[in-house]
């Protein structure tokens, strides 16, 4: 039977998982099979111009599918999270407004977790003096310093942001409590008292074996030179990246090549680390979430098999039902 209070809820399809597992192929099988359009969820595939380090679907590889929130904003240019839930929000209504599916695909656990648990968030907690001068304690003090203090007061937010390698989350963080007198912790939990307006299936994509996965990611960096990265790479050298966009994986670990300090092989070896490891972060993050159903795709000989074990999932949880 079906749940009244559900037929309410827009129908959604998400598609998550660590980089180089098959989201985009498979988002866009989907598509095709459910009428539906894609709504990216990836923080760096917003810009203009990054496509091969980001691995942006080219328009050959979309098969018509409509995709949203793909190249759209200019590197220069800061991005959020409550940004990017306000926007994926209004493209996800509009699908489903014309009678197609929306289907979520992306691997960035912040803009997903946010979106799909509808959390709230409020200009209180925002001040652009205070904003500076953690981000200068940020540059002189370093991270470790910054994580003790925010224990002080949010132990919560301080174990889970432990590790983190760009400090901006922490940063986030203290910035909250000291705008607003409330920890990070409490401005979540109030942020998701609200109900969330979708009726959602979760797919995680993954490998059994993890070192499949990352030799999946090694082939990808040695596509992405061969397609261009050099190239894309230098143009990129002397852009005003904004804060958003200057995190990206793929450039930065050239610098050295660039600069004479490392052979183009020990630069790429950099690079596929690097991306390894954000792989690993990316899979902590989304384990944590009971809701997802996983596919291991190295068990599967053929990308279709992937497809029917997806759609089975999908046709099972009944979401699709009017």
């Amino acid at each position: 039977m079906i749940n009244m209070e559900a037929k309410k809820l827009t129908p959604l399809i998400a598609v998550v998982g660590p980089t180089a597992s098959g989201k985009t192929g498979l988002g866009i099988e989907l598509a095709k099979a459910y009428n539906g359009e894609v709504v990216s969820a990836d923080s760096m595939q917003i810009y203009k111009g990054m496509d091969i380090a980001t691995a942006k679907p080219a328009v050959k590889e979309m098969q018509g599918v409509v995709h949203h929130l793909i190249g759209f904003l200019d590197c220069s240019q800061g991005f959020s999270v409550a940004r990017y839930v306000g926007l994926a929000k209004t493209k996800i209504q509009d699908i489903y407004s014309r009678g197609k599916t929306p289907i979520l695909v992306g691997g960035t656990g912040l803009y997903i977790n946010s979106l799909l648990n509808n959390v709230t968030f409020s200009q209180e907690n925002s001040n652009d003096e205070i904003r500076r001068n953690l981000y200068h304690r940020l540059e002189t003090q370093g991270t470790e310093v910054l994580l003790n203090e925010l224990a002080s007061y949010d132990i919560q937010s301080a174990q889970r942001l432990q590790g983190e390698r760009n400090g901006k989350r922490i940063v986030r963080a203290m910035e909250i409590y000291m705008a607003s007198g409330r920890t990070m912790t409490e401005h979540m939990e109030r942020s998701m008292l609200m109900p969330s307006p979708y009726n959602d299936v979760r797919i995680g994509l993954t490998c059994e074996n993890r070192e499949n996965l990352y030799n999946r990611i090694n082939n990808r960096v040695d596509i992405m030179v061969e397609q261009g990265l050099l190239d894309e790479a230098r143009k990129f050298r002397n852009c005003d990246c904004g804060v958003t966009a200057a995190k990206a994986i793929g450039y930065k670990e050239l610098e050295a090549y660039f600069t004479g300090e490392k052979t183009l092989e020990q630069s790429l070896d950099h690079l596929k680390m690097e991306t390894r490891r954000y792989a690993k972060r990316q899979l902590t993050w989304f384990r944590r979430d009971e809701k997802i159903n996983w596919i291991f795709t190295d068990t599967f000989q053929e990308n279709n098999q992937i497809f029917m074990k997806a759609a089975d999932i999908i046709n099972n949880s009944g979401i699709l039902k009017r």
